[in-house]
């Protein structure tokens, strides 16, 4: 895909090399504030055509947060993820396995409560189960 681009845009003549592989109207390199000019333009038109799988908040990080959650969910090593992001420490990536458990727990209590609404889960009504589920 990059490979096409730069024939497209003839990026792979001598005369570009002085430029920025991705670049504004002015043959600058694009600014953050340019980026998401870029990205909401394409949220908008998005929009348009389906609204209802667009989330209302997109951003750069939302991009990037999304990106991080499906590489952790399809098991990929924290260690990847963390040098994909750029993060110098192993902690700040481990924000993202902490969601997933978290977002895994209350997928598994929301379908619970829409399968059975008035039936109290077995497992509040046993102490002992309920502290070795906590353990975890």
């Amino acid at each position: 895909v990059l490979s096409i681009y730069m024939k497209e845009n003839r990026l792979t003549e001598k005369t570009w090399r002085p430029y920025p592989l991705f670049m504004n109207n002015r043959k600058e390199k694009l600014t953050r504030g340019g980026i998401t000019y870029i990205l909401k333009k394409y949220v908008t038109m998005a929009r348009k055509v389906n609204p209802d799988i667009i989330p209302e908040i997109v951003s750069c990080h939302s991009l990037r947060h999304s990106k991080a959650m499906h590489l952790l969910q399809a098991g990929v090593n924290l260690v990847y993820i963390r040098d994909i992001l750029g993060h110098v420490s192993i902690q700040t990536t481990e924000v993202y396995a902490r969601a997933d458990s978290k977002q895994k727990r209350e997928a598994i209590q929301k379908a619970y409560k829409n399968v059975a609404p008035d039936v109290e889960p077995l497992w509040e009504k046993d102490k002992d189960l309920l502290q070795w589920l906590k353990s975890f």
